[in-house]
């Protein structure tokens, strides 16, 4: 079997060499679904990842883009599990397509949508998320960047703060807590607590190494330290905001946004993210009603923030000292 598939992608290989582009797709095609109907999907695999890889690298990317999407289809009929050796494959294949190729858009959604349904993570795989997200932050395609990296692995969380903070030096000093806000709140919403406390610290940092005349105070409470910066009140709000959520008390998160309501207004976005977190960490209610960050990432979990006749559970996080008394503004 080994030699017929080396004559098979022999024969390939020759028709791409001599420029015989659509003859060597329909042929592959032929094999691989021969292979798919024996259900021998080692082989049908085999030559599709190595027709796929010779079409691209032929920049055949019409054709490429149709055998990657057939390779996925293999994958989910055989109900194969996103282990390393495949998601290596497709990723190295994601690699090869230009940035300009809209195939290539659709390909690393099908591949995460496979390994949603065949692997252990709903969102899909954070390794493919990693690769995706990584590829779209190279490119400064910052909008796609962040619904993968948001849902990626920890590696991903500083490739996420570099791209947010390299946005916010584009913008008036003063717009700092705003980039920050779109990590720290997004991971909440998923339910990262880790990453959006880690993606807020190296933040901070990022902010104090690069302005030395930005005015910062540590307040120690406990165990805890917060870094506030009395003239960016928001990104107080945000450390306060993850220490609320470490505690899980309703009143304080109520105080902390009564507290910080005008900041928040001006902010103009924050509200119904807040509302949705206040529900998940606080079981404070809400009108169900959808909201542009919730389905920033309902879009990746298949479903939104829409109506539903179920209460959701509150998150439950490790406990964190009391926060402190004095005004952090």
């Amino acid at each position: 079997m080994a030699s017929k598939i080396e004559k098979t992608l022999a024969r390939l290989q020759e028709r791409i060499h001599e420029g015989h582009y659509y003859e060597a797709h329909q042929q592959l095609r032929v094999v691989a679904s021969r292979y798919v109907k024996q259900e021998n999907w080692a082989a049908a695999l085999e030559v599709l990842f190595n027709g796929a890889q010779s079409l691209l690298r032929a920049e055949q990317y019409g054709s490429g883009i149709d055998i990657c999407l057939f390779i996925v289809n293999v994958l989910r009929d055989a109900q194969m599990k996103p282990d390393s050796a495949n998601k290596g494959k497709l990723i190295s294949l994601l690699r090869l397509f230009p940035a300009e190729e809209p195939g290539r858009k659709r390909f690393g959604d099908e591949m995460i949508g496979w390994s949603a349904t065949t692997g252990e993570f709903p969102a899909g795989d954070p390794e493919l998320h990693d690769a995706t997200g990584m590829l779209f932050a190279q490119e400064h395609e910052t909008y796609d960047a962040e619904r993968h990296l948001i849902l990626g692995t920890k590696s991903a969380t500083a490739a996420l703060v570099d791209l947010e903070f390299a946005w916010y030096t584009e913008d008036e000093s003063h717009t700092a807590p705003l980039y920050a806000a779109r990590a720290v709140l997004p991971y909440l919403m998923t339910g990262n607590v880790h990453d959006a406390t880690r993606s807020l610290s190296l933040y901070q940092a990022r902010l104090t190494d690069t302005k030395p005349n930005l005015t910062a105070q540590d307040v120690r409470e406990g165990n805890v330290t917060l870094k506030i910066f009395p003239s960016l009140p928001l990104l107080n709000f945000l450390g306060l905001l993850l220490l609320a959520v470490q505690r899980g008390k309703a009143a304080t998160y109520r105080q902390l946004r009564k507290h910080y309501a005008l900041h928040i207004k001006d902010a103009g976005s924050w509200d119904e993210a807040l509302d949705h977190i206040g529900e998940m960490y606080f079981g404070i209610p809400i009108r169900r009603h959808t909201n542009p960050l919730f389905d920033m990432m309902g879009g990746l979990f298949g479903g939104g923030g829409g109506q539903s006749s179920q209460k959701p559970a509150i998150r439950r996080v490790e406990p964190a000292p009391e926060m402190p008394a004095a005004d952090l503004d």
